[in-house]
């Protein structure tokens, strides 16, 4: 628990701070919750609360499609507030050339005009201006919304902290569990209600494999469900992220996050055979249950509180620490009462977290339809970049100038130093790159195999 003043002055002081950005009375009281949630100590979700969800029902390879009418009262909300700061990035990921030089943003629009759904975005305010300016004058209309701005907390006493000569650095989004409340505060939840839209598929703009398929609307419809989540079977990398648990006794599903984790609980966290299913965060939602829900509560979703630890400059990890309280989008399938699970095929989840997701997304790995749909060819190899060498963006396309290599024959990529690739260069099996000198250089058209030294 966090020690504050029995007469504490940092509610008022953020309540302050927040009307005075504009933000909406349901977001003010919604922060202040999660603030007081958060001073109470960790909220873990600890493991002799929970146990495994044994079986979940797959997503058939084939199988009945939502109708057209279904489809037009259907909305694809993307979830598109993110920099990509961890990948050196100042511009909206969005933006970032993803696959055949067409952009996430390309991508995802398409997408929705191939599935027969509207599209709407939900930008931050580090995107917005940008996103909008890129969507103006394009074919059919783009809606947007802005999720909320907070304020970034010190680790001490949950008081905002302070940014001398540079206030923006004072302010973060609230997480995509914001989405619901923003959705409400916007007048985009009322406007879709009254416009005959009903149901709504939610996903991350860098998870190009989470398309709003009309066979997963029909199966949400059919169920009956107010919220269905897509999860994956997890794998050993599947660590930072969410995984899907039951509450003993109760027999709900929860969503556990990393930061969810207690420190003594962290094996099993990671134990990909007990805790075998992974949150795909492509979610669907029954609009008017997410509203009957949202004025149950006063305009805000009650979700879990995470903790995250960051600095003041996210650039600079030698700056002041703050934390900033964020809400995960997924965990309402614990909130909302009937809420529901099913499998997915792990090609309907590849984020791009970091350089090396972006390197294979880029590769002849990934065929890109007509319908903006992107597709493994096959089982996407490991990639392990050194971090010194590769960790943003700039850094690939340097050492990168012509592309990836071609990786359909690869099992396993390791790259270890300073490497610039030339063109056409095919790598077969396991892969490993080791640089001996300053400039290491892997001449065009070179077939790579085994272990590699130039």
């Amino acid at each position: 628990m966090i020690e504050v003043p029995a007469r504490d002055p940092a509610p008022g002081r953020i309540a302050a701070l927040l009307r005075r950005r504009r933000m909406p009375e349901a977001f003010v009281r919604a922060f202040l919750a999660a603030r007081a949630t958060a001073l109470r100590g960790p909220a873990w979700i600890r493991e002799k609360e929970i146990e495994p969800v044994e079986e979940l029902p797959r997503l058939p390879s084939d199988g009945p499609e939502a109708s057209a009418a279904e489809r037009a009262r259907t909305v694809a909300i993307t979830l598109n507030g993110g920099l990509g700061t961890t990948m050196g990035m100042q511009a909206p990921k969005a933006l970032l050339h993803a696959a055949n030089g067409r952009t996430f943003l390309d991508l995802t629009l398409q997408q929705a005009e191939a599935a027969g759904v509207r599209p709407l975005l939900m930008n931050s305010f580090a995107t917005d201006r940008t996103v909008r300016a890129e969507i103006e004058g394009r074919d059919g209309p783009v809606e947007c919304f802005l999720q909320h701005l907070a304020p970034k907390l010190d680790p001490g006493r949950l008081a905002p902290v302070r940014a001398s000569g540079r206030p923006e650095l004072a302010w973060c989004p609230p997480g995509h569990g914001d989405l619901y409340t923003a959705l409400g505060t916007s007048g985009a939840l009322a406007r879709l209600l009254d416009a005959g839209v009903r149901y709504a598929f939610l996903s991350n703009v860098d998870n190009l494999g989470g398309w709003p398929d009309p066979r997963v609307l029909a199966r949400f419809i059919a169920s009956g469900a107010p919220f269905l989540m897509e999860v994956v079977r997890r794998t050993e990398g599947d660590w930072k992220g969410g995984h899907l648990a039951r509450r003993r006794g109760e027999g709900g599903l929860v969503l556990r996050e990393t930061a969810q984790c207690a420190p003594e609980d962290r094996e099993a966290f990671r134990d990909a055979g007990r805790y075998r299913y992974f949150n795909a965060n492509n979610l669907w939602v029954r609009l008017e249950a997410l509203k009957e829900a949202l004025d149950r509560s006063g305009g805000f979703l009650p979700l879990p509180v995470i903790v995250n630890p960051k600095t003041v400059d996210p650039r600079d990890p030698d700056s002041a620490p703050c934390v900033h309280l964020e809400q995960a989008a997924g965990s309402a399938i614990a909130i909302l009462p009937g809420a529901t699970a099913i499998e997915a095929p792990r090609r309907r989840f590849a984020p791009v977290k970091t350089t090396a997701n972006l390197l294979v997304l880029r590769s002849d790995i990934y065929d890109v339809g007509r319908d903006g749909r992107v597709e493994p060819r096959r089982k996407p190899p490991l990639l392990e970049l050194d971090p010194d060498r590769y960790r943003f963006v700039s850094d690939l396309e340097t050492r990168f100038p012509h592309g990836p290599p071609s990786l359909v024959g690869c099992d396993r990529l390791r790259i270890e130093g300073d490497v610039r690739f030339g063109r056409d260069v095919v790598c077969e099996g396991p892969v490993t790159v080791i640089a001996q000198g300053a400039e290491a250089v892997i001449p065009d058209g070179a077939c790579l195999s085994g272990v590699v030294r130039v």
